[in-house]
């Protein structure tokens, strides 16, 4: 039987219409990836995908392969297509560029001509303290995601902000394996709000050594999870 998430990829399929690539497959499943609807280490069903995309089996592999390039999927010969298991390794390799691109796209925008941009940050902000309101940690985490993916289209590049996507689906994976979601995501809350406080009175120097900061707590704070879990998996 094909997981919800599969089955929900058959209202992606009219966007096929016009132009079935496979880059634009690859976007569909990255969006599926970056949602949470899969899970990091989950083979993926090629057959199902396939039918419920109503695309050929080449073309989907292609879209696999492209996924595989960003460091989303992995393939195990004979065993077939899975979603990545990210390590310390790639936490740290994440965060680093994170900081090049978040920072660099801060310190080169200019928020007095991205209004509309700035909008966009401060509902990524009210979208996280309402889904904390209500207890939703996983919501949460798809709201500071947001905040992220829009503090860098004040850069207005289209380059970045597809560089920007894919670095957060690699990051949701990494959230996935955190079982304690509130303490990872609620002290992230508030300087959110204050990152975009300084951007809107146009400090923008200092909210790029504000975010700087924020970064390199959040990936120490990551590691020790991953640090944990993996000596607790040692000693089982």
């Amino acid at each position: 039987m094909a997981a919800n998430w599969v089955r929900d990829l058959a209202a992606a399929r009219r966007s096929l219409e016009r132009l079935s690539t496979a880059e634009r497959i690859a976007e569909i499943l990255r969006g599926q990836i970056t949602a949470g609807a899969v899970a990091p280490g989950e083979r993926l069903a090629e057959e199902q995908i396939r039918t419920a995309l109503g695309v050929s089996r080449n073309t989907l592999r292609e879209a696999f392969r492209l996924l595989g390039h960003e460091r989303l999927l992995v393939h195990e010969f004979g065993r077939g297509v899975f979603v990545a298991m990210p390590t310390e390794r790639d936490v740290r390799d994440l965060y680093r560029a994170r900081r090049a691109l978040e920072i660099g796209a801060l310190r080169e925008c200019t928020p007095a001509d991205a209004t509309a941009e700035l909008q966009d940050v401060a509902a990524a902000v009210h979208e996280g303290i309402q889904a904390r309101d209500t207890g939703d940690w996983w919501t949460v985490g798809t709201a500071n995601m947001h905040f992220h993916q829009r503090l860098v289209a004040l850069a207005r590049s289209s380059r970045i902000d597809e560089t920007m996507a894919q670095l957060l689906a690699e990051m949701r994976l990494v959230f996935q394996v955190i079982t304690t979601p509130r303490e990872l995501h609620l002290p992230y809350l508030e300087q959110n709000q204050g990152i975009y406080e300084l951007l809107a009175a146009g400090e923008t120097a200092q909210a790029a050594n504000r975010l700087h900061d924020y970064l390199v707590s959040a990936e120490q704070q990551l590691l020790q999870e991953f640090h944990s879990r993996a000596t607790a998996d040692a000693g089982e």
